[in-house]
């Protein structure tokens, strides 16, 4: 499954109302650490289609950014039924986004 391109207006549809768990990565394009992990989550979601991945570009997301307290980027986020259930900060393996999901 590809990685979806999440913005304020798509939050609630792609990510709250998803059946299965959701990470989402927060990023920006002027980001080391995002440009090391992005081709990580393509990686894994390319490989997995019981998890939905999405990428909020904070730049463009401002407000997102701040409704999730998103201080430091990346970002991975892991939704379940709505509700954020982990979180993790800073470049991970794509074994650890994995388990993440569990």
């Amino acid at each position: 499954m590809s990685v979806v391109d999440v913005k304020k207006s798509t939050f609630e549809s792609e990510v709250l109302k998803c059946e299965k768990p959701v990470i989402v990565d927060f990023w920006a394009s002027w980001c080391g650490p995002c440009r090391m992990l992005s081709p990580i989550v393509d990686e894994v979601a390319g490989e997995t289609d019981v998890i939905k991945f999405c990428k909020i570009n904070v730049d463009e997301e401002p407000d997102l950014a701040s409704q999730f307290k998103v201080m430091t980027i990346p970002t991975l986020i892991v939704f379940k039924g709505g509700e954020e259930v982990k979180r993790n900060v800073g470049v991970i393996s794509k074994e650890e986004i994995l388990k993440l999901a569990e």
